[in-house]
């Protein structure tokens, strides 16, 4: 298989996580997005929303959108487990990564940054604002809906990982790397670092990758 990303998108982190903890070998391929690769024909037509990741699966077949891909992966190769096997507790875990990925994720990514900076000119300062606040937004809502549940364990949902400790861990990162305050997230916290303890988590990390800068 072939995993086209890039070495900071969490988008791509999340399925490193997911190969990782299957155990699966995949080939890494680089997709700039600094300098705009995402744009280019090649990558394009393996995803026409020029985004990553995409895998290439061993059959040909090309994927895209991180969760979909994770889910995949998950179907295909069912050991270990990224969902549980309950319907109701599927559907909490489901409930905790969408947060992530499809809440908090898409307003503090890459092209929306440059969008700000570039196309309405806000400087360094605002940027940062509003990166800092929408992480606290979602934050919020995680750290509560995490810390309330007896279903929380050592990790997202029981003690063991799964799909949502592969979203939590990268926008943990991403939130350090902007000097977000975590002061207020101590079950977060706690579930990042258990999951850093794993060297499935550790492999993937941004600056392990062979494009990182």
């Amino acid at each position: 298989m072939k995993l086209y990303g890039y070495f900071r998108s969490s988008a791509a982190y999340r399925v490193r996580i997911a190969l990782n903890l299957k155990g699966l070998d995949y080939e890494r391929v680089a997709v700039d997005l600094v300098n705009g690769e995402q744009r280019s024909g090649d990558n394009l037509a393996r995803n026409p929303q020029g985004l990553v990741p995409t895998l290439e699966t061993d059959d040909g077949a090309r994927l895209t959108q991180s969760l979909a891909i994770c889910e995949y992966l998950d179907e295909r190769y069912p050991d270990p487990p990224l969902l549980p096997s309950d319907a109701e507790a599927r559907a909490r875990v489901r409930a905790l990564a969408q947060l992530i990925a499809c809440e908090i994720h898409p307003l503090d990514n890459l092209k929306v940054l440059k969008y700000l900076t570039g196309e309405l000119g806000l400087d360094e300062a605002a940027k940062l604002t509003w990166y800092r606040h929408w992480i606290a937004e979602g934050f919020d809502a995680l750290e509560m809906s995490l810390a309330d549940s007896p279903a929380t364990g050592a990790f997202c949902h029981g003690d063991a990982p799964g799909l949502a400790d592969l979203c939590l861990v990268p926008q943990v990162f991403n939130a350090k790397r902007f000097e977000c305050d975590l002061s207020g997230y101590p079950t977060l916290r706690r579930i990042a670092e258990r999951c850093e303890t794993l060297e499935a988590f550790q492999r993937a990390r941004p600056e392990h990758q062979p494009d990182a800068t």
